[in-house]
């Protein structure tokens, strides 16, 4: 069974541990990061080691609506991505390995 993630109750209290600061101060300083990231994710917000949010225009499309099969026209519209870092990715997935090259075999003599 998978592990639970942490709650934000639970990031505070282990930040506020870690920083020596009070739980107020570091909901605050989340708050404000959150905040801050709603309203430059438009540019593009980075936040380091992490990654960046990023808005991404998807085109008008064709899909099906499940219940009746019927073709339905999907309207072009913007949406948020958040593009995870490389060092993140190593981080949390471990460092890729390398790809060995497969083994030759060995040519054929011809008689």
């Amino acid at each position: 069974m998978a592990a639970k993630s942490l709650t934000q109750t639970q990031i505070v209290a282990k930040l506020s541990e870690l920083e020596q600061l009070t739980k107020k101060q570091v909901k605050s300083i989340l708050d404000n990061l959150a905040q801050l990231a709603y309203k430059e994710a438009k540019n593009g917000f980075t936040l380091p080691g992490l990654g960046k949010l990023v808005l991404v225009s998807r085109k008008a499309r064709m899909g099906r609506n499940p219940a009746t099969g019927e073709a339905i026209k999907i309207p072009a519209k913007k949406v948020v991505k958040f593009r995870v870092s490389k060092a993140a990715k190593d981080a949390i997935a471990g460092a890729p390995a390398a790809k060995a090259a497969p083994a030759k075999k060995p040519a054929k003599k011809k008689k």
